[in-house]
């Protein structure tokens, strides 16, 4: 702790988009679009799983909580970055610096738990059908949940003390649209080298224990498909697990590049755009890769939305 007395830091200045007036304005509109998207789809699957009974089963309740994790992460960091945009009001504390990286990386984190648990559901589902039930009880789900929540919090509780109690001296400019890993420890006075080493250990070992769930549950889901007599026994395993699939590719994929690399490889311009496809495209991707591939989504959503119309 005695590095965080000695930070001379009081706030930092989140220096990651355009000052040009035209195209900041036109961003602001852009990215204002988009949030509002995902606020609304992310809203109504986890307002349509929680309130349709034909929805009250293990994988919709984990399909709620990925909603849920989507409507908290962009709006750990949007609107920041729009008042940012709008107002040109780039300063946050270093108290609030330190929540919101706390928050994003709490949040990064339970849902790539998450998303091993949901492949793990699938795995079950496909492969031991008649037990699926006595497997993957309601309790069992809770209890999944609730436990990729907590690893998720004590993460991030880990990686926030290691970057927070680090001496910010000189600079205070943040190359990021919001308080993040990558460019606080670049903003460092002190060697970063054994609290990188930590982080990117404890990164690595539970992304890629979670990583390997998710690889051996769609290895066993692959071999059972194949196994399969029926073309439409197939398809419907198939179209069950694409959605999950393509939400696993596109989140693995894009954190991966972003945090698990070295500070010395940091590049701020390619973090920008690496950072926005997991923090504010996935998640307004997600919905719709759901509601798309999934028949029992969609009669539920026109199911919410033919409630909520009238009352508009």
């Amino acid at each position: 702790m005695q590095d965080a007395n000695l930070s001379t830091v009081s706030e930092f200045v989140l220096v990651g988009l355009s000052d040009t007036p035209e195209v900041r304005f036109l961003l602001f509109v852009l990215f204002l679009i988009i949030y509002l998207a995902t606020m609304a789809g992310n809203i109504t699957i986890f307002v349509a799983v929680s309130t349709d009974t034909r929805l009250h089963s293990p994988m919709y309740f984990f399909l709620g909580n990925l909603s849920l994790l989507d409507i908290l992460c962009p709006t750990i960091t949007v609107p920041k970055m729009l008042e940012a945009l709008l107002l040109e009001n780039k300063v946050i504390s270093f108290t609030g610096c330190m929540f919101q990286l706390f928050f994003l990386i709490d949040v990064v984190g339970t849902e790539i738990f998450l998303l091993a648990v949901m492949a793990y559901d699938r795995y079950v589902a496909i492969c031991h059908p008649l037990q699926y039930m006595n497997i993957v009880s309601m309790k069992l789900c809770a209890h999944l949940a609730v436990g990729t929540w907590v690893v998720g919090f004590f993460n991030s509780l880990l990686h926030t003390s290691l970057v927070f109690t680090l001496f910010f001296c000189d600079s205070n400019e943040v190359s990021q649209y919001y308080c993040d890993i990558p460019p606080m420890l670049a903003l460092s006075c002190l060697p970063t080298y054994s609290r990188e080493l930590v982080i990117l250990t404890v990164a690595g070992v539970l992304g890629s224990s979670a990583f390997v769930v998710t690889l051996i549950s769609y290895s066993y889901i692959l071999l059972a498909v194949l196994c399969m007599n029926s073309s439409e026994s197939r398809h419907k395993a198939f179209s069950t697990c694409g959605s999950h699939l393509t939400v696993v590719c596109l989140f693995y994929g894009t954190t991966i590049c972003t945090y698990v690399r070295p500070s010395s490889t940091y590049s701020p311009y390619q973090y920008r755009i690496v950072s926005m496809l997991y923090g504010i495209l996935t998640p307004l991707l997600n919905p719709i890769i759901y509601s798309l591939r999934n028949k029992e989504v969609k009669c539920a959503l026109r199911r919410v939305i033919s409630q909520v119309r009238p009352a508009l």
